[in-house]
Formats: structure tokens, C-alpha cells, sequence
């Protein structure tokens, strides 16, 4: 979900995440056309992509890790459909952005809980530690650079955003390598906001914004 329709910075997107946004346009476009025929709105199409991730949390609790990679594969193209659709139809607005940020916060919960329920109750500390690592982290890499941004210091350095986590996961999902990749989400969410604290106490105490 793309708080871009609103020029915001704040939900931890970083320029890797830019990038690929440049990169597919000429896919999200024409799919954003065809959800404004049927009448979808930027904050329609924001929703219906954080009440998709309940499914694939179902998926998960069901034991299917390769058709929950495929389902999340394919909800994640939610994460910037509503911002393109929204820069195209001018319907970029402030809440349109925080409902979106707010929304991907909901839906990494969402996410893990499934997670966390493919695990069971014979998960290990190792696998409990992992998933509540990952959440963790991933709140702190939105939460780093959104306050930041409320400072005059905005910083987006690291590349563990929510599209790299998603990405990391959907192919954890399809490998069935699930806690590796959770793993990884984890550790590098952490070094992410870790990052990102450092760049705003280098930035306060030298004065550069």
C-alpha cells in the first residue's frame, strides 16, 4: 500500500522500494485503470488488500505454506496498486495515506499471526523467537523513520522495508523454508532500524537534515 499518493514518507518505505515502484509502473497502471472502472477507490483497494492478508494468515494456520506464498505473492501487488490508482484518479489524500500506513502495520500483524499459527503449538523458542522478532522489527523500521519524519530528520537508510520483507517471506513460503525466512526478516529489520537510529542521532548532533 503506497503512501506516496499523498507524497508521505512515513511507513518505512525506502528507495529500493522507489525503484521497483519506477520499474513496474507500466504494469501498475493499467491494472489501477481497470479498478477504476469498476468503480474501486484508492482507500477500496487499500482495504481490500489488508483484508486479503486474512487470507493467506487462514492458509497459513492450514499448513499450506506454498499456496500462502502464492496468495501473499499475489496480495502484495495491493501494496502499490492504491497509490498508483490514486496519483492517476488525483484522489491522493492525507488520510488515503495514513489509512494506508496504518493498514500495513494491520497487516504485517495479520501476517505473523498466520506465522505464527503454521508453527503451532510444538513451534520452538527458536521459531517463537523468530516471529516475534520479525513483527518487532518491522514495526520499528515504520516507526524509525515516521518519527524521524516528524522531526525534520526523515531517514529511509536500510533496505529491509515492507516490500524486501514480503518478498523474503513469499519466497521462504514457496522454498518451504519458512523460519529461515523469517529469520532473516528478523535479523535484518533490526539492523534496519538500527540503521536508521544511528543516521538521526548523526544528523541531530551535526545538524544536517
Amino acid at each position: 500500500m503506497s503512501a506516496s499518493r499523498a507524497g508521505s514518507a512515513t511507513d518505512g518505505k525506502s528507495w529500493l522500494t522507489d525503484r521497483a515502484r519506477i520499474a513496474s509502473s507500466s504494469v501498475l497502471e493499467p491494472v489501477a485503470r481497470l479498478l477504476d472502472r469498476f468503480g474501486f477507490t484508492p482507500n477500496a483497494v487499500t482495504l481490500l488488500g489488508s483484508g486479503l492478508h486474512v487470507a493467506v494468515a487462514w492458509l497459513l494456520a492450514d499448513g499450506r505454506a506454498f499456496t500462502a506464498g502464492l496468495a501473499l505473492a499475489f496480495v502484495a501487488s495491493f501494496d502499490a496498486v492504491d497509490g498508483t490508482l490514486a496519483r492517476l484518479t488525483g484522489r491522493a489524500s492525507d488520510f488515503g495515506s495514513f489509512l494506508d500506513s496504518t493498514l500495513d502495520r494491520v497487516s504485517e500483524v495479520i501476517l505473523f499471526a498466520g506465522l505464527f499459527l503454521y508453527f503451532g503449538s510444538g513451534a520452538s523458542a527458536w521459531q517463537e523467537a523468530a516471529i516475534l522478532g520479525g513483527l518487532s522489527g518491522s514495526m520499528m523500521v515504520s516507526y524509525t523513520r515516521a518519527r524521524s519524519e516528524g522531526l525534520g530528520l526523515g531517514t529511509s537508510v536500510g533496505v529491509f522495508d515492507r516490500l524486501v520483507r514480503m518478498v523474503v517471506i513469499v519466497i521462504a513460503l514457496l522454498t518451504d523454508q519458512v523460519f529461515a525466512g523469517i529469520a532473516i526478516v528478523a535479523v535484518g529489520s533490526w539492523v534496519t532500524a538500527g540503521l536508521r537510529v544511528l543516521d538521526v542521532a548523526r544528523r541531530a548532533t551535526s545538524g544536517t537534515v
